[in-house]
């Protein structure tokens, strides 16, 4: 029967002992590096970097697996295919991590100076790096690892400074005092967006203080912060309020620093909050540092680094916020001048890094001036240039470029990109790409660098462009600038690709890339966070031990639309472990009959009907899967192969072929069985690589001119000539009757040797079906079968039980079979559940689902729509 020996594949799929072979295959071969081809347009991604932190969570496999995805797929369709990885310092973020690990040795940073912390941070992240590319690796990722790039790097760090001085130049980067977030643990300023913003239950202390000229008179002003009292410069009313009309100009004594205090009028202040007077901190507050400069008023800081107080603070200089806070609302009480204290939920804003409450200050850093640069970024997206996915980001993008605010890029820390920027004893400021010598008025050689370092967002910004080599022309920059695709979390919209768009115009004149791909969140299989506080953190690389990287990569992205959050169970990754499975059981059938001898050309005009429907069914799944994929609908080209490799190829082709192989008819379907596997593994290759590449091995052998690799073959495309809709007719009511009986014998608890007997009413189809009768007695163990021309009109009753499907009527004898009474029950539940999945329907096709959904999904849902109210019309007789 076959020269090629049955055991050749084992006899369970393991991963463990396929998947490092396979990588180290494809990195020896050099598949993962392109080649730069004038003549062709390249499909470039650059990853996201992650931090040097720690491991990859799942979020990281995701984003690595979607962009594998992505990458294998242009590049089996032939394109030359640049996937860039790369890893970010990750500023705060690892700098916090290493003073932990500083802080159990009980030590700081400032005992071993910056020189040795900085020493410290990089043997941190040299291991990070090496531990990040392997769990990369083991997740199948195929970049370019020779490219790999750190945000450190010398070319980056060259389009830091490159950039800071252009910017610099244009006037569009500025030094000044300004109100930032200040983390009092990881003592820096923080940005807007690595604010968390918590509602928490707190107090409104309501406060008076006493006029200068009378003291027996008070204006009230309430806060949440008592005390922040201590740095008022005034107290603003509205000017339209009745209420303190009289007192504006006037002076107020601030309580407990016995210093007076004007009452200003500004129209920004609320009159319907507290008493309509605002006490007025413009060291410790946005909206009172605005009053500041409108009323060229003095700013008067409290708080040391820590978020203790300062000097400014009076006799309170050196306590904890918190605890000046209790003494303060104490000593007020104390001295009648606490009027009221009420319950009162509020917004407090936490460091995104460690969850400490943030203080807004007033200190001196350097901000970019972002309006003129989000104008044109704002134009790429609104014209189209750039595509946001899914789309309803695009407005979210647009609000928040068109209400953007200047960017605070000075950080307090010692890990990052140092500011190119260097001060003189004269006076004199220079900022320089290189490290200057000297100061250029004065000569002095005593010349200091700025201390502070940058956001790590300034340059992840330029990533697209830095890791390729900007601003050195390289033929890397430009043979694959712009890039193609950015595929992230959304959550990092602003974070990230917002100023990935607007670095790229201003430093290239061009997009940074075209399509925008933001995927979701995955969360717990409750629709939880994942958090470890919570406890419902997974590991994906004990998630790839227990079921395998296929299976992880099934599991996270199956069924999932961009935008999408994902609810993650084991359930999941079972399901993806029993796909790898099935899909390897059915290689093992086929080759196990394969022989090269046997191997022939496909007769494509004498075959037989299961053949011409599995190719039909083939070329519509490739056509289908294309369609996803050009859509970015990777979830549902993953769930299109699922479907058609288990619920078409291995459950109904292959059973047939195995009646046609044991009783020898011709022709043979092995040759069919060879393409319709050959391609089914080309196409799932780029979603699941380590099962694909193993089985295409062992097939390899019996295809003409094919390469040395899966992922180099070519993608499989769609022939519409293929297309046999009278084959698809027939095979599908051949699996309709055999799966509607199937269901009876299980509902009914027939013996699985029994065999009963069937009548197939089946009108145009007769002719079709009766070819396949034995076929329909071995897989529905009915005999004997009759295939009737006719379409069966009557009823179930006491006799018999009808079947009504979709082009023809199944009728059954009951004698002995099956109990009346549950059958009766049967046929009304029949009737229920067809009538609900109507009217599902019908609400869903009529909803916002139909503009919404991509075409395609919107016909596969109408067209089960009219089966289904033709089945309920059969139904109700």
């Amino acid at each position: 029967m076959t020269d090629t020996p049955m055991n050749e594949l084992p006899k369970a799929y393991e991963p463990a002992q396929v998947e490092d072979k396979w990588y180290k295959f494809w990195m020896d071969k050099g598949y993962f590096k392109p080649a730069i081809d004038p003549n062709r347009k390249p499909f470039v991604i650059i990853m996201p970097p992650p931090n040097v932190t720690g491991e990859l969570h799942l979020g990281h496999a995701l984003t690595a697996t979607l962009e594998d995805i992505m990458t294998r797929w242009h590049r089996m369709k032939g394109e030359p295919t640049l996937w860039l990885p790369g890893v970010d310092h990750a500023g705060i973020a690892a700098q916090v991590v290493v003073e932990r690990a500083l802080a159990k040795e009980h030590r700081t940073k400032y005992d071993l100076g910056r020189e040795a912390f900085t020493k410290r941070m990089w043997d941190w992240a040299n291991s990070c790096r090496s531990t990040i590319r392997k769990q990369h690796m083991r997740l199948g990722a195929s970049c370019d690892w020779d490219r790999e790039v750190f945000t450190l790097d010398a070319g980056p760090s060259l389009a830091v400074r490159t950039t800071f001085k252009n910017l610099y130049d244009k006037g569009l980067i500025y030094r000044g005092e300004r109100i930032i977030n200040w983390c009092p643990r990881c003592h820096t300023a923080i940005s807007d967006l690595e604010v968390d913003h918590k509602d928490l239950s707190g107090h409104l202390w309501h406060i008076k203080y006493p006029l200068a000229d009378d003291p027996t008179r008070f204006v009230t002003v309430a806060t949440t912060r008592p005390e922040t009292m201590l740095g008022d410069v005034a107290v603003a009313v509205n000017p339209d309020d009745e209420r303190y009309k009289g007192l504006v100009g006037k002076k107020l004594m601030l309580p407990l620093m016995d210093r007076e205090i004007p009452i200003v009028a500004d129209s920004v202040v609320d009159m319907t909050f507290g008493t309509g007077a605002v006490k007025t901190t413009p060291a410790h507050d946005p909206t009172d540092f605005e009053i500041a400069q409108r009323h060229n008023l003095p700013l008067i800081n409290i708080f040391n680094d820590d978020a203790t107080l300062n000097q400014n603070a009076g006799r309170f200089a050196g306590m904890d916020r918190y605890a000046a806070r209790k003494l303060i609302a104490e000593e007020l009480a104390q001295m009648g001048l606490l009027a009221l204290v009420q319950d009162y939920a509020h917004s407090v804003g936490h460091c995104q890094r460690c969850s400490t409450v943030a203080e807004p200050i007033a200190s001196r850093q350097w901000f970019v001036k972002m309006e003129p640069l989000a104008k044109p970024a704002l134009e790429v997206v609104k014209s189209g240039q750039i595509k946001i996915l899914p789309e309803r980001f695009e407005k979210v993008y647009v609000n928040w470029m068109e209400n953007i605010r200047d960017w605070c890029i000075s950080r307090q820390l010692w890990w990052g990109h140092r500011i190119p920027v260097w001060y003189c004893k004269c006076g004199e400021v220079v900022v320089s790409v290189d490290t200057p010598t000297e100061c250029p008025a004065c000569h002095n050689k005593d010349i200091e660098q700025d201390p502070d370092v940058l956001d790590t967002w300034f340059s992840s910004g330029l990533w697209p462009h830095s890791t390729l080599g900007w601003p050195k022309q390289t033929e890397d920059m430009k043979y694959f600038y712009p890039t193609s695709v950015m595929e992230t979390g959304y959550d990092i919209l602003f974070f990230w690709v917002a100023r990935m768009i607007t670095m790229g115009l201003e430093n290239t004149g061009k997009i940074p890339f075209d399509t925008v791909y933001l995927h979701g969140l995955i969360r717990d299989e409750k629709g939880e966070k994942m958090s470890k506080v919570k406890g419902n953190v997974m590991n994906p690389l004990t998630l790839i031990d227990k079921f395998g990287t296929d299976a992880l990569r099934f599991g996270i992205t199956t069924g999932n639309s961009p935008g999408n959050d994902i609810k993650l169970s084991e359930n999941r990754l079972e399901a993806g472990r029993n796909f790898a499975n099935k899909l390897f059981n059915a290689a093992r059938f086929v080759i196990g009959f394969l022989s090269k001898s046997d191997i022939k050309p496909i007769d494509y005009t004498h075959l037989p009907v299961e053949d011409r429907w599995i190719l039909s069914r083939l070329s519509r799944t490739e056509a289908q899967v294309a369609s996803f994929m050009n859509d970015f609908q990777f979830g549902e080209a993953e769930r299109e192969l699922h479907d058609f490799i288990w619920g078409e190829f291995c459950d109904w082709y292959i059973e047939l072929a195995k009646i046609r192989l044991q009783s020898g008819s011709e022709p043979s379907p092995l040759p069919v069985l060879l393409k319709v596997l050959d391609e089914s593994l080309r196409l799932l290759h780029p979603f699941m690589p380590f099962v694909t590449e193993e089985l295409w091995q062992h097939l390899r052998d019996y295809l003409v001119g094919e390469p040395e690799s899966i992922m180099v073959a070519r993608y499989p495309v769609a022939h519409p000539d293929l297309v046999d809709p009278i084959s698809e007719e027939v095979i599908e009511g051949l699996i309709e009757v055999v799966r509607s009986i199937r269901n009876v014998r299980a509902e009914h608890k027939v013996e699985a040797g029994r065999w009963i007997t069937a009548e197939l009413h089946s009108g145009e189809t007769q002719a079709e079906l009766s070819q396949y009768k034995s076929a329909i007695e071995a897989l529905a163990r009915v005999r004997p079968l009759s295939i009737l021309a006719d379409r069966f009109k009557g009823e179930s009753d006491s006799e018999r039980l009808v079947l009504v499907l979709k082009n023809l009527e199944v009728v059954l004898p009951l004698s002995g079979m099956i109990d009346l009474e549950a059958e009766s029950k049967r046929q009304a539940t029949e009737l229920a559940e067809t009538t609900a999945q109507v009217e599902r329907l019908r609400a869903l096709l009529a909803s916002g689902f139909a503009s919404k959904a991509p075409p395609q999904v919107v016909a596969k849902e109408q067209s089960r729509l009219e089966a289904l109210e033709d089945k309920l019309r059969r139904l109700k007789g």
